[in-house]
């Protein structure tokens, strides 16, 4: 069987599902701004967690797919499932063509206006596994892509489209922009001898870096927005604080000539980045019901 239980983990390896974190709180946190103007039921929540789930693992599985021909002449990701032939072509995509199916089943039981937009969602996930190909604004398309889940969290939860969570999205869109250019400084040359594009690849190292850094002061402005739009308190302050420390934090671990710490600021710090912005959004709402 395909996905036997011996077979699972080459699956969650080949869509990173840890790094679901980085997306998932700011969904997550668009629920709870609904919170405060809409009435939500607990399984609306389910639904937009298996949404998520199945919409992330059927993009990235899909991306493992048509770069399968680039993942295996790279040596930092020629051990990935597909080029390693850890999982079959044929199976990656009947893993996508499932996880798609789950993401339309969960958009459809959110509502009919989700349903109608889960493809154009689907295409709009799918279309960024080629952007590397015509444009050096990939970083940006990504983070735009991402920043489609709490708009799409807001309008399962309220049937409505607000201005305001557009600010939520924005500061996704940047923030995961941000953190793309500074993990694609990795392929620079891989991506020159390609004839892939990145921002990297197209202006240098040190220039790209500087770019992340102003592409991050948007995202940290448009968390600052957010305090405004939605009369947050005392307690979203402290942890828009300790995003901008720890997005400080990240800069100053990379340096253009020393790449070493990447990882460390990809993974972790990002990773605390999103978990600190829910908690902050969660928090704030619990101590204006409770006080």
């Amino acid at each position: 069987m395909v996905f036997g239980l011996n077979n699972i983990l080459p699956y969650f390896r080949m869509i990173k599902f840890s790094h679901t974190i980085f997306a998932l709180p700011f969904a997550l946190a668009a629920a709870i701004l609904a919170c405060k103007q809409y009435h939500v039921e607990l399984i609306d929540i389910f639904w937009i967690l298996l949404a998520m789930t199945g919409a992330r693992s059927a993009a990235m599985g899909f991306n493992r797919i048509a770069d399968a021909e680039f993942d295996a002449k790279n040596l930092r990701t020629a051990n990935r499932a597909i080029p390693a032939k850890t999982i079959s072509l044929a199976a990656a995509a009947l893993f996508v063509f499932v996880f798609a199916l789950i993401f339309v089943f969960a958009s459809a039981m959110l509502g009919r206006i989700c349903f109608y937009l889960s493809i154009p969602v689907l295409i709009i996930l799918f279309a960024y596994s080629y952007t590397k190909r015509i444009t050096l604004l990939s970083h940006i398309y990504l983070g735009f892509a991402i920043s489609i889940a709490p708009i799409g969290a807001w309008i399962a939860l309220t049937d409505t489209f607000s201005p305001a969570i557009l600010l939520l999205s924005l500061a996704l869109m940047f923030y995961i922009a941000g953190f793309d250019i500074i993990y694609a400084c990795q392929d620079i040359d891989f991506d020159k001898k390609e004839g892939l594009h990145s921002i990297p690849a197209g202006v240098g190292i040190k220039k790209a870096l500087m770019f992340s850094k102003i592409i991050h002061f948007f995202s940290f402005f448009f968390f600052y927005l957010i305090y405004h739009a939605f009369d947050m308190h005392s307690i979203y302050l402290i942890a828009l604080c300790i995003i901008g420390i720890l997005l400080i934090i990240e800069h100053r671990l990379i340096k253009s000539d020393d790449l070493r710490k990447i990882n460390i600021a990809f993974f972790h710090v990002n990773s605390i980045i999103s978990v600190t912005l829910f908690a902050g959004i969660l928090l704030d709402e619990l101590a204006r019901r409770w006080i």
